[in-house]
């Protein structure tokens, strides 16, 4: 019986290490680190789960595909799932804002200096998440963007290392403005026309806020460019 993984997870799994110990922070249902343990790509994992109902469904779920010697469950915040002794080196924070996963790093970045890489999959406030990361001694190595449902996810893989972003790259991503996926494409063509719908709704009169959307428009205009 193998695990139903979701795309967005899968694409979250191809940049875990082989052979990792694994920190799953709000884990929900442990499918990530039964995934990951079906597929032979880690060694054990940690499932933190701070809510009490996806805690005892990830505890019910890893019993049922036969991990309880590999995966532990634990009731916790953030870092908190784990102490140095437990020699993580991969963290998976997936779901959340990125206002929310940087405080949760933040709130525990003592303990991440023995740890290799960081998968984290923001669903909204990137750019919060890329200043976090540069402002605490990370570098992102990769990233990705894809779409499920009708939302655009991105990944943003880091490791310890020094990182300078400029603007644009904090707000568009300094690999996918690079790569220029279609996916990519797509989001930000979305925003422009979002932008242009509130654009016209704003009187002619108010041009000090009629220059705000207007420079965001262009600011994307240009970043879709850049090959052209």
């Amino acid at each position: 019986m193998y695990v139903q993984l979701s795309q967005r997870l899968k694409d979250v799994a191809i940049y875990v290490p082989k052979g990792a110990k694994l920190l799953d922070v709000g884990s929900d249902h442990a499918y990530l680190p039964i995934y990951l343990l079906e597929k032979g790509l880690i060694t054990s994992a940690i499932a933190g789960e701070v809510v009490k109902g996806p805690y005892e469904s990830a505890l019910a779920n890893v019993s049922a595909y036969d991990f309880n010697d590999k995966i532990e469950v634990r009731l916790a915040n953030g870092l908190a799932a784990f102490e140095p002794a437990d020699d993580v080196t991969t963290i998976t924070i997936c779901g959340m804002g990125g206002r929310l996963i940087a405080d949760i790093l933040d709130a525990g970045k003592d303990k991440l200096k023995d740890v290799d890489r960081l998968i984290l999959q923001p669903n909204n406030r990137e750019d919060d998440l890329r200043i976090w990361l540069m402002e605490n001694g990370f570098t992102i190595v990769a990233e990705a963007i894809m779409t499920e449902n009708g939302k655009y996810y991105e990944i943003l893989v880091a490791e310890a290392g020094h990182m300078s972003l400029s603007d644009k790259e904090v707000r568009f991503g300094p690999h996918l403005m690079k790569d220029q996926s279609q996916v990519f494409q797509l989001k930000w063509q979305r925003e422009i026309n979002k932008l242009e719908i509130a654009l016209g709704s704003i009187p002619l009169a108010n041009q000090d806020d009629r220059a705000v959307i207007e420079e965001k428009i262009q600011t994307i205009k240009e970043v879709l460019d850049h090959d052209s």
